[in-house]
């Protein structure tokens, strides 16, 4: 039966004999079951399927999420990710350490971007090869975001090409080898006495962490569930991260946050689930009518993310007109929708 927990004699002799199992929500990528083995044991069993992603195949995810998950398992103290116990690569299935999740707790985020930096600070150049490179925006994103603005009839000041130009060049993975989760949105965290654990590898890349910091000010991009953190939460969480990051690693973040932050502002993607990613330009999308991913639309987040980079680049010397131009596009998209909603604020999350 497709619902039935696909245990083979591989698995079973790695790790046991299932007794019984519960299928667990997950997304259309993958199946995910709850297994008590016969000594007991509770185990998570996952299995990559097909579809679902037009950007890898399923056993392309299944290796780069075990890869992300051996990387991760590095940790030393608390674990960031759950252990892999076993894998199965002909029938794409791992088996996971089961984690229990403490559940809900209003103040989730300084925990949250700890475990981010430990995460990120867990690899270096020696592992360059072990999981592709962050795949960042392209020349096409940039000329999307710029025809955005013809069509919605905003002047794009004339640095603004140049900007985006030498945006693209800093944000250039290949100096940075930081394990990024590539999906850690809310609800891929489990919160457990020793700190928050990561699961759903399968967007796992190397690059600089600072993209995956950057989720914070941009609503979380590439997560279902968009929300704003405000400005005392916000400097407590960048604090913690650094702070952490610096601890493990002797030396500051490198690199630009507010390049970060651009580079997911002119990323039509990010305004769309993972299935819809690559398939047409969604900025292109936006003149003509709004569309929903989740509670909140696509204008929703672009206003959000227009407001945010308008703010960081006020006074920036190799942004400025970028953050000129970001807060036209906002008061212009406002100004023909007003009724446009503020994302929901940090404390609206899911569990």
């Amino acid at each position: 039966m497709f619902n039935r927990v696909p245990w083979t004699e591989m698995l079973r002799s790695a790790v046991g004999t299932p007794k019984s199992a519960r299928l667990l929500d997950s997304s259309p990528r993958s199946r995910v079951w709850r297994v008590r083995l016969t000594d007991r044991r509770l185990v998570i069993v996952k299995r990559i399927a097909d579809g679902g992603d037009p950007g890898a195949d399923a056993h392309t995810r299944f290796a780069r999420e075990v890869a992300g998950l051996r990387l991760a398992g590095r940790a030393s103290g608390p674990a960031v990710a759950p252990a892999v116990l076993a894998t199965d690569l002909s029938s794409r299935v791992m088996v996971l350490e089961h984690v229990d999740d403490l559940g809900r707790t209003d103040d989730w985020m300084p925990g949250y971007a700890e475990a981010l930096a430990r995460l990120h600070a867990l690899t270096g150049p020696a592992d360059a090869g072990t999981l592709p490179a962050w795949s960042g925006p392209t020349t096409t994103d940039a000329e999307s975001f710029l025809s955005l603005a013809r069509a919605l009839d905003v002047p794009v000041p004339s640095r603004v090409p140049e900007e985006l130009a030498g945006l693209l060049e800093r944000l250039d993975p290949a100096p940075h080898h930081a394990l990024l989760h590539g999906d850690p949105c809310p609800g891929n965290d489990l919160r457990t006495a020793d700190g928050v654990r990561f699961v759903d590898f399968e967007r796992a890349s190397l690059g600089n962490g600072l993209i995956e910091l950057a989720y914070f000010r941009m609503g979380f991009p590439t997560c279902r569930c968009a929300m704003s953190v405000t400005a005392a939460p916000l400097a407590e969480v960048e604090n913690v991260y650094r702070t952490h990051w610096r601890g493990l690693t002797g030396k500051d973040v490198p690199g630009d946050l507010a390049d970060a932050c651009v580079g997911w502002l002119i990323q039509g993607d990010a305004l769309v689930e993972r299935a819809r990613r690559g398939t047409v330009d969604h900025l292109a999308r936006v003149p003509a009518g709004d569309f929903r991913w989740g509670h909140v639309s696509a204008r929703e987040r672009l206003v959000h993310r227009l407001g945010v980079v308008a703010g960081m680049t006020r006074d920036h010397d190799r942004l400025h007109a970028v953050g000129s131009l970001s807060s036209a596009l906002a008061g212009r998209l406002l100004e023909h929708r007003p009724k446009l909603r503020p994302l929901p604020p940090q404390d609206a999350r899911p569990w």
